[in-house]
């Protein structure tokens, strides 16, 4: 009975409009009381949620996410990737995916790529004559290049709710692959759909041209570069690279760059401080939910269940993954990562899955979700800066989700892509 008024709740709550951190705050105050535990335990355990030491890299990372989007970073990758990719059929929709996956690896947020990248390109692309649904649909998934390249604020959430025993490290490497992966399947959707629809493609501004921007882009990549290297080699936690990276992206933008004006730089404080305080408050929510659900033994009830219907590791992981695009539906994917890491994790692991893989499917598999009514962030981003009803989005938007659920179940059942780098690193 208490299993079912925890999500029960919840399930109410999040039907109704009630964000998604007071749903789980709710949801487990009333089953707090409802086993006759005291109410200062979820006062306890917001406070716990958010004492991880890894999540010290969250904020900073979004932070000079933040400063790199605001200081001419965009600019200068988007004119790198129209250089490369422009004359490729359907050249600014190409632009739009190549743009994503290089300033995937300076924000590491999926919502962050879309509001810099789409920003920028759906509005050149409308002007140019592609159609707005076009714009906003290669837009929007190829934002979710950035959930799988470092630093992904995502991956650091998911070795936090799995108790902080992974390395943050492997993980970064694991989603490089498949990060390539789902580049080129949604480039090549996108060559075919322009074809399709007849779309032209852009001038090559010539190898010079090529050179220069590669030049100008430079700073901004050697963030990724820093990071992944840094951590990997262990030069530094993720925490530190992360603090590394502020003052990186502060000497970059203002003393390289110079278009970090006072302005900027107070606009950018006030968006990183919000956005944190509104991930860490889902964190801390669903941190209560969390210990709950280990509290009422709903991991050992959830192996129980999956074996009783599953007997390979193909099939568990099958069902898993239906069950995770269905809970993407009405759950964004940072509550997503916090609740369902500590059921099915144990899953994963009962049946040999290792966890550096089912991390990088968990993400995956929830960021398709985020271009999937009705919760979708990044599709509602997307829709409003194309300014398209999500209605028109999703009647041409399938060619492009398929792509990606292809590349999702590539990676699901043939782990050895995503896992060779991280094993190769580690020697």
């Amino acid at each position: 009975m208490e299993i079912a008024l925890l999500f029960g709740v919840f399930a109410v709550l999040l039907v109704i409009g009630v964000p998604v951190a007071y749903a789980l705050a709710a949801a487990s105050l009333a089953t707090l009381l409802a086993l006759g535990l005291p109410s200062v335990v979820l006062v306890q355990q917001l406070s716990a949620g958010t004492g991880t030491a890894s999540l010290i890299a969250i904020p900073l990372f979004i932070f000079a996410g933040e400063i790199m989007m605001r200081g001419g970073i965009s600019e200068r990758l988007i004119a790198l990737a129209s250089s490369l990719v422009g004359r490729l059929r359907g050249g600014l929709g190409q632009v739009s995916i190549l743009s994503s996956l290089f300033f995937g690896g300076v924000s590491g947020s999926a919502i962050a790529d879309v509001s810099a990248v789409g920003g920028t390109m759906i509005p050149q692309m409308v002007k140019r004559g592609y159609d707005r649904d076009f714009a906003v649909n290669v837009s929007i998934t190829a934002a979710l290049v950035a959930l799988l390249v470092p630093p992904s604020h995502n991956l650091i959430l998911y070795s936090a709710a799995a108790g902080g025993g992974l390395s943050i490290a492997d993980l970064f490497a694991a989603g490089i692959v498949p990060a390539l992966m789902m580049t080129v399947a949604l480039m090549i959707t996108g060559y075919v759909v322009a074809r399709m629809r007849g779309y032209g493609v852009e001038a090559f501004p010539g190898w010079r041209a090529v050179l220069v921007r590669l030049v100008a882009a430079l700073p901004g990549l050697g963030l990724v570069t820093l990071i992944f290297v840094g951590i990997r080699a262990g030069v530094f936690t993720a925490v530190e690279s992360a603090a590394i990276a502020v003052v990186y992206a502060l000497l970059v933008t203002i003393v390289l760059y110079r278009q970090l004006r006072l302005r900027e730089f107070l606009e950018t404080v006030t968006h990183a401080a919000r956005s944190t305080g509104v991930i860490l408050f889902v964190i801390a929510a669903a941190a209560v939910f969390g210990w709950l659900l280990a509290y009422l033994q709903v991991p050992t009830a959830a192996v129980d269940f999956l074996q009783s219907f599953a007997h390979s590791k193909a099939m568990v992981l099958l069902m898993i993954v239906v069950m995770l695009l269905l809970l993407g539906t009405f759950m964004d994917l940072a509550p997503m990562i916090l609740i369902c890491t500590p059921i099915f994790l144990p899953v994963a692991r009962a049946y040999g899955i290792d966890p550096i893989h089912f991390g990088l499917v968990l993400v995956l598999t929830g960021g398709l979700g985020l271009v999937t009514p009705p919760v979708g962030s990044v599709l509602f981003i997307g829709t409003a800066i194309g300014k398209i009803s999500v209605g028109q989005s999703m009647r041409t938007i399938w060619p492009f989700w398929l792509a990606g659920l292809g590349v999702l179940l590539v990676v699901a059942f043939f782990p050895q892509l995503s896992m060779w780098l991280p094993a190769v690193l580690r020697g």
